[in-house]
């Protein structure tokens, strides 16, 4: 059989955490049942297995690329002293207190960065992000919401692959979990984008999510852009990951490959877990 969607990269792992203790999350969430392969652990903990390997030496699955990206090893950044994890029982506010700026997805092998993306220190001023909007009257009003929502911070990176493909990822921080999903009924309702993201027409719901194993505690709302569009097709995920409001944009020439869409959005939604 064939595995179905499996990103392309070593598991997510904790602060502290040898891999091996990643081993059951990746199986449980990320493969197919029959396309499991056995991890061995070796030497300083580190683990091998299907996340990490050609899709050519794995018995029983096609030797063809299925447009997965390869990305380096991810893990989670340090947390201050004391501080949970977003989603420990502890941590009733589910809130992040690692540096928002480490819990972005790095780029993929061969991929050139966006500078644009980088700000200040890190941290990219709202207007830029609000860029990603077309519509002005729209960009004013999501403006508005952003401010009266308490918009703490913006932490964005951004990358062009070999195949034409350009990923933006904002992660926009405020105070509470509730002000998220309250913000997230309004920018991403289940019958479209609140919000036109530029070079775009008609947005739906991208069904092919609903077959992709999903690894985040939180949820997630996925579009594609429908034809007819124009030079470029658009998707965009919105992810509302306790106090942070995740956005993934994806667009390309022609058309956007809806795998390493998939790949980018469930990835980037581990690190927010």
């Amino acid at each position: 059989m064939e595995a179905r969607r499996v990103p392309h990269c070593r598991p997510v792992l904790q602060p502290g955490e040898r891999e091996a203790h990643a081993v059951d999350v990746l199986d449980e969430i990320l493969l197919e049942p029959a396309a499991v392969a056995v991890f061995a652990v070796v030497g300083a903990g580190t683990a091998y297995g299907i996340a990490g390997m050609e899709r050519t030496d794995v018995p029983g699955l096609k030797t063809e690329s299925d447009g997965r990206w390869t990305y380096p090893t991810l893990s989670k950044p340090p947390l201050p002293s004391g501080s949970p994890q977003p989603y420990a029982p502890e941590n009733k506010a589910e809130a992040h207190y690692a540096d928002l700026r480490a819990l972005l997805l790095p780029a993929p092998e061969g991929a050139v960065d966006d500078k644009a993306l980088r700000g200040t220190d890190g941290w990219l001023a709202t207007k830029d992000f609000l860029a990603e909007y077309s519509d002005k009257d729209e960009r004013d009003e999501l403006r508005q919401k952003l401010v009266d929502a308490g918009l703490r911070h913006v932490a964005a990176r951004g990358w062009t692959t070999q195949d034409g493909t350009h990923t933006r990822i904002y992660l926009l921080h405020f105070d509470t979990a509730a002000v998220v999903d309250d913000l997230t009924g309004k920018v991403a309702p289940y019958s479209g984008p609140g919000y036109k993201v530029r070079g775009t027409e008609a947005m739906v719901l991208d069904n092919g999510f609903a077959e992709v194993p999903w690894p985040g505690k939180f949820s997630r709302v996925a579009y594609a852009e429908s034809e007819p569009y124009g030079a470029e097709q658009v998707r965009q995920a919105y992810l509302a990951a306790g106090d942070v409001l995740g956005v993934v944009v994806q667009s390309r020439k022609g058309t956007a490959k809806a795998v390493p869409f998939q790949q980018t959005v469930t990835l980037q939604s581990q690190l927010l877990g």
